[in-house]
């Protein structure tokens, strides 16, 4: 085999592979959007076979830009917590995929938290008991797909996340697997003992035989044996989006935090070899497992970061791309009077209320379409304080933050969140980092590297944003945006 590494990174709107040499650097690229769902409000589905053809067609077309024929290894990230169930024998899934997004099941999480589930559940998963994660969308499916209960109960189904989902496609069938920290965001893993959870799944009524076996995140996790890749290759490396991102930042060892704009926005900081709970509302998460060493992460999610960014695109049609929003804000300056709450899935942490729907809210007759850009970006922002408050609260003060995904290109964003944060931001060469990091365990697990802690000498600074607003105008614009949550809660 070659000494290149083929990564893939399934995101929730698009799926992209790299090819990297063993130094990373990249030799081929691709990256194709799929269809969102929406059947009702509230509602997020994925059609599993648009997620798979997009896959293997990004793959291919990355390998063709690489002129690569045979790599060492493929590590894959992936969007976390969106739930898919399949047919063993066809591998054919039962319905479109919930996204993690997806918020039908609040209702079944409210009856869950009313019998007393939720302490049982934070002390074994880390997690709240939330649509979010994946336990409350598999007994939906089980419930509303005619014929699922039966099937899973005679074991002819399959669940997994997407990871899951991938390797159980390229591997033809012949691999059921997933890897630590996916396992750790279904709300049916048990953080401590890392193992899946008996007493879980009888709480749920998920039957066991649903599951796959859970690996480290560099592992052997299958060999190829599928039409998109013309000779078998090993799966070595995989780990959910957020936890592959802060590997690719090297955030190896306790201590180093980062925080990642996609879709939504995620927040986590390596807090060593011991699970830290949390008394603000976060989530205590697996960071990672490497030669059976398991490290924990303290994590905020806010559910849309740069989907409201799409949503102005695409819905409101008040900008044609992205990249329009920074010289926007940078023309209108700060928004002191308008404010945007995307909640359009809810709020997450710290807040964690599935039933919260998005706001504008200080509008006067003479707001303006650059105020509420701004406004949007601005808000994205206050997440992101809001979640490191309630790590402040818990004790983990991150003297600096590393910052990735698409929106970190934004040099006014950047400034601003450093400004309402109170602590230098840093960017990396290399603002792919979810990507990255799914190479780097491949690497790994291919021996092309010794170790995985060799990342942090590859980890690369292209600028530092130091903060510079007045305490008074931060103090103030926060007071606003606090006020304008209160609006749009319902707990």
């Amino acid at each position: 085999m070659g000494d290149v590494i083929l990564s893939i990174d399934q995101g929730t709107s698009s799926s992209r592979a790299v090819v990297y040499d063993r130094d990373f650097r990249i030799l081929g690229s691709a990256q194709q959007e799929f269809a969102q769902h929406y059947p009702k409000s509230g509602w997020v589905e994925h059609d599993p076979e648009d997620i798979w053809s997009g896959v293997v067609e990004v793959c291919q077309t990355a390998m063709q830009k690489a002129g690569a024929d045979s790599v060492a290894a493929i590590g894959i990230t992936n969007q976390r917590e969106t739930t898919l169930i399949w047919d063993r024998e066809t591998g054919e899934p039962i319905h479109r995929a919930l996204v993690w997004q997806d918020r039908r099941t609040a209702d079944l999480c409210a009856r869950w938290r009313e019998q007393g589930f939720e302490p049982e559940v934070t002390r074994k998963t880390g997690l709240k008991l939330d649509p979010y994660f994946s336990a409350s969308k598999v007994v939906w499916l089980l419930e509303h797909v005619d014929g699922a209960r039966e099937a899973a109960e005679k074991g002819r189904l399959a669940f997994g996340t997407i990871d899951s989902f991938l390797i159980y496609r390229l591997t033809g069938g012949q691999s059921h697997v997933t890897d630590i920290t996916n396992a750790s965001r279904t709300m049916l893993f048990n953080i401590n003992d890392a193992r899946w959870d008996e007493e879980l799944l009888e709480m749920f009524g998920i039957p066991e035989s649903l599951l796959p076996d859970v690996r480290d995140c560099v592992d052997e996790f299958g060999v190829t044996d599928c039409e998109a890749l013309s000779q078998p290759t090993p799966i070595r490396g995989v780990a959910g989006d957020q936890q592959a991102a802060l590997i690719g930042q090297a955030g190896l060892e306790e201590g180093v935090t980062k925080s990642t704009y996609g879709t939504g926005c995620f927040v986590i900081a390596h807090t060593g070899e011991k699970p830290r709970p949390s008394a603000h509302q976060l989530l205590t998460t697996v960071a990672s497992r490497i030669d059976g060493r398991l490290q924990y992460g303290l994590e905020g999610s806010v559910f849309v970061a740069g989907s409201a960014i799409q949503w102005l695109r695409d819905e409101l049609r008040v900008i044609s791309h992205a990249k329009e929003t920074e010289e926007i804000a940078e023309a209108t300056g700060i928004v002191e009077d308008v404010y945007v709450v995307p909640a359009f899935a809810g709020l997450g942490a710290p807040y964690w209320d599935p039933d919260a729907r998005g706001a504008i809210l200080g509008l006067s007759r003479g707001s303006h379409r650059d105020a509420v850009v701004t406004a949007t970006l601005q808000a994205i922002a206050f997440q992101t304080v809001d979640l490191m408050q309630a790590m402040r609260d818990d004790g983990v003060t991150p003297e600096v933050i590393r910052v990735d995904g698409g929106m970190v290109r934004n040099d006014w964003f950047l400034q601003f969140l450093s400004d309402v944060l109170a602590i230098p931001i840093e960017r990396p060469v290399n603002i792919e980092s979810t990507v990255l990091g799914a190479g780097y365990l491949a690497a790994c697990g291919a021996g092309l590297i010794a170790s995985i802690n060799e990342v942090s000498s590859v980890w690369e600074l292209d600028r530092r944003f130091e903060p510079n607003m007045p305490d008074s105008q931060r103090e103030s614009l926060l007071a606003g945006w606090q006020r304008a949550v209160r609006q749009v809660r319902t707990t």
